[in-house]
């Protein structure tokens, strides 16, 4: 059995936590001994989920405040002397593989799941400066696409085979297109006769959601029997909630907030949309098509989201209403012939269960590697 760290600084709902927990839920428990380890104020700790799986939550002061913060990670590792310590934090993962490294914890794997934009330039300029050193202390690269592999590794890491790909996992047959529970959901929220234009999403500039409204507004001038459905929290929902009062909604936007109970929106959506500015690889993305829901995403995102014929790429040049007119028109060709994705997801990476079996294998291989050294 081998002793592993994860290590993902905030865990707050959305795609980061989404794919640790896929990998959590499927360890071998006879071959993978592991430790979460969090930040303080983060929104969605999964305590008791942990705690059922046989793994353990270590909360630590969060990365803002780095001493404190790195000082604590030292503590945890000299106490715990872990076999492998894996940080998914991007180019964050500066900080805990130098401690992990000073620690003498043998393998150090490093993963990149985002990208960066030249939009957001303050977050993008102090990425750019991390990623450069990012992977000094580490021995061991991941990523979840070749995009956000280039981006925090280089290009000549991926020539040289460096990097090691994992798509992001998820729980195919729990992820499958499910017509009861959709009719359940429809009912539930008053949907039955309706087409539901959705998203979920931590609403932050990335996701560049107030362009997202605006579509939603051509959408609902063209569409009379549009509504609209809106779960996540972020920095930027006054600002939505201003805009959505401005175009006038009304009772043809529900706004949701935070929820864990997202699988029955997936079944419930006709289309989802997802504008962003930039990502790594959408873990949003590959859930929602699992259950056969068309997404239509910005054309910065990577073609690696798509899923058999359910991911619509649109330019991020076009203007709101020229997304209206391709998602009402790719919507109503696809919403009565819905079907899940699960054989393709198997095929192509995406299942939980095999893709948590070769993590597994890349662990126990780096760890016998490092004996030999």
């Amino acid at each position: 059995m081998i002793k592993v760290a994860i290590s993902i600084n905030k865990c707050d709902s959305g795609g980061q936590k989404s794919v640790i927990m896929s990998y959590l839920r499927n360890f071998d428990r006879n071959r993978i001994q592991w430790d979460l380890i969090v930040d303080a104020g983060s929104n969605s700790i999964p305590y008791d989920e942990v705690k059922m799986l046989g793994g353990r939550v270590h909360v630590v002061p969060p990365y803002q405040t780095i001493i404190k913060h790195l000082s604590a990670l030292r503590e945890l590792c000299k106490a715990e002397r872990y076999d492998v310590f894996f940080a998914a934090n991007n180019t964050m993962n500066l900080f805990p593989m130098y401690i992990a490294w000073k620690a003498g914890v043998k393998v150090r794997v490093s993963e990149s799941l985002t990208t960066a934009s030249k939009i957001e330039k303050k977050k993008t300029v102090m990425k750019n400066v991390l990623k450069q050193f990012s992977h000094l202390f580490c021995n061991y690269y991941m990523a979840n696409g070749k995009e956000s592999a280039e981006y925090q590794f280089g290009k000549r890491a991926m020539r040289e085979g460096k990097v090691a790909i994992f798509m992001n996992p998820v729980d195919v047959e729990k992820n499958d297109y499910d017509p009861v529970l959709r009719q359940e959901c429809r009912e539930k929220m008053g949907w039955t006769n309706k087409i539901v234009y959705g998203t979920i999403a931590r609403f932050e500039i990335q996701k560049n959601p107030l362009f997202m409204i605006e579509v939603m507004n051509e959408i609902r001038k063209k569409e009379d029997l549009a509504q609209f459905c809106i779960i996540g929290i972020g920095s930027m929902e006054e600002q939505m909630k201003q805009k959505i009062a401005e175009c006038g909604f009304g009772d043809k936007m529900n706004w949701l907030g935070r929820r864990e109970d997202i699988r029955q929106f997936y079944n419930a959506f006709d289309a989802f949309l997802l504008p962003s500015l930039y990502e790594g690889f959408p873990v949003v993305a590959v859930e929602s098509q699992a259950s056969g829901l068309p997404v239509f995403m910005s054309d910065a995102i990577t073609r690696e989201a798509a899923i058999e014929g359910l991911g619509y790429y649109i330019e991020l040049d076009k203007s709101a209403e020229e997304w209206a007119d391709i998602i009402i028109s790719e919507t109503g060709k696809l919403m009565h012939h819905r079907h899940g994705r699960q054989e393709y997801l198997k095929e192509h990476g995406f299942d939980a269960i095999s893709e948590t079996e070769r993590l597994t294998k890349y662990f126990e291989k780096a760890v016998e590697e490092q004996k030999r050294k």
